[in-house]
């Protein structure tokens, strides 16, 4: 697997497209604001959405979230697909990756091009559709628009053809640790 441009570009600062666990994504450092800025700009996305940022394991969830509730640990053990947590009161991440409220919306990945991308920076990485805001997500990367393919500083390029349509489930934990269901 040759992914050390799309690691050099995370390191410094850049933006890439990647697979995801769930379709192909523009992801970036998700501390480095420059970064999460330039993807608003690609996407042509409103500054008031938040991304979605994936990491490899717990221990990096509780590095940005310092009230991290017991009942996660169990509802990322128990999910049957892939589960994006939204977390109160994030800390130590771009501004722009937060809601308006302060949280977060944080995935554990399993996925192995995206493990490698986060455990070579040592960060969460922020995942995005690849497509300008507001229109379809692509499924695969013949999908994704042109416009999007040359803005980004690097693309990996395993699973090229791979089809991807698989949404995560998303579900919210409150301050008091009660969960709300966003998308399931």
């Amino acid at each position: 697997m040759n992914l050390e441009k799309s690691i050099a570009a995370l390191r410094n600062g850049g933006t890439i497209l990647y697979p995801t666990d769930t379709i192909w994504g523009i992801g970036c450092d998700a501390t480095i604001e420059e970064a999460c800025q330039e993807i608003l700009k690609i996407k042509e996305r409103p500054e008031e959405k938040s991304f979605i940022l994936l990491v490899d394991d717990f221990p990096m969830i509780e590095k940005y979230i310092p009230d991290f509730h017991q009942v996660c640990y169990d509802l990322a053990d128990f999910a049957t697909r892939p589960l994006t947590i939204i977390y109160p009161d994030a800390e130590g991440l771009a501004p722009s990756v937060l809601a308006a409220d302060g949280s977060v919306g944080i995935r554990i990945t399993k996925d192995p091009i995206c493990l490698k991308l986060i455990r070579s920076i040592r960060k969460p990485i922020v995942s995005t559709s690849a497509n300008v805001s507001g229109t379809p997500s692509p499924s695969c990367f013949e999908d994704i628009s042109d416009s999007i393919k040359l803005k980004v500083d690097a693309v990996v390029e395993e699973r090229l053809r791979e089809k991807m349509t698989t949404p995560s489930q998303i579900i919210k934990i409150e301050k008091d640790g009660s969960v709300k269901i966003i998308r399931s």
